[in-house]
């Protein structure tokens, strides 16, 4: 089941409540042109899997039919738990090599562009990560994590991650050690030296203490958002491909 068609309603509600929020406490995270943008790159997105999604469908359910090495059961918890202990594993891997190989920073790159933080920013995906995103989840299928349970925790672990781009809730005590939160996601999206590449997550930051990539939000070092060189356009085409035009192959 695609649990993000029906939270749609719900991500643009808590937008509105975080714009009033923010405003009633004197700390509007929002700018018109900014959010705008971010909005346009969430629907150019939607749109580009829509066209995509029947490829990477037919490549998964292949793998699943012909390679798998075992049959997860859906109507036992927790192998649902597992399911998504591997899922999450594999967006951690997805995730930071997004960052650290040119190739897939270029289609990534659209989500870290906002200057701001705020629950646009989520909504704010690549249009170009179809091209590859959908490899790095292929051992999903290998280790027989059947299509239609990969697909409700796919989308489920997309929509937990709405709510962690805001900057209006603070640390939140002992659940910091094994959760992606507001507080270490923040980090995630900065540019300072300290905080950049850190807390690639998706829903536990077990990973990143696991693996070296953990950073603590620090209040003596505010963050700055946004990538180091800006990119002074609000063109939401131009925003997928200014990267990937500089790779020369």
């Amino acid at each position: 089941m695609d649990i993000v068609k029906y939270a749609t309603p719900f991500f643009l509600l808590a937008i509105i409540v975080e714009l009033a929020w923010g405003w009633l406490r004197n700390n509007n995270t929002y700018r018109l042109n900014d959010s705008v943008n971010s909005l346009s790159l969430g629907m150019f997105s939607t749109l580009s899997k829509l066209v995509f999604i029947g490829f990477s469908g037919q490549v998964f359910a292949y793998v699943e039919n012909s390679w798998a090495l075992f049959s997860f059961n859906v109507d036992s918890v927790w192998q649902w738990l597992l399911a998504l202990l591997i899922y999450d594993f594999c967006y951690y891997w997805f995730h930071r090599i997004s960052h650290e190989r040119q190739f897939f920073w270029g289609s990534h790159v659209a989500h870290h562009q906002s200057e701001d933080y705020n629950l646009t920013t989520a909504l704010r995906q690549t249009g170009t990560g179809l091209f590859s995103t959908w490899v790095f989840y292929i051992p999903c299928f290998i280790i027989g994590i059947p299509i239609e349970m990969y697909v409700t925790i796919a989308s489920g672990h997309l929509v937990y991650q709405f709510w962690i781009h805001t900057q209006h809730i603070p640390k939140l005590g002992f659940l910091e050690w094994f959760l992606i939160l507001p507080s270490n996601h923040r980090v995630h999206h900065a540019q300072n030296a300290r905080y950049i590449d850190k807390n690639y997550g998706g829903l536990l930051i077990i990973w990143d203490r696991m693996f070296g990539t953990f950073a603590e939000e620090d209040a003596a070092e505010p963050i700055i958002y946004g990538i180091r060189t800006p990119l002074s356009s609000w063109n939401p085409l131009w925003a997928n491909v200014h990267i990937l035009s500089l790779i020369h192959i």
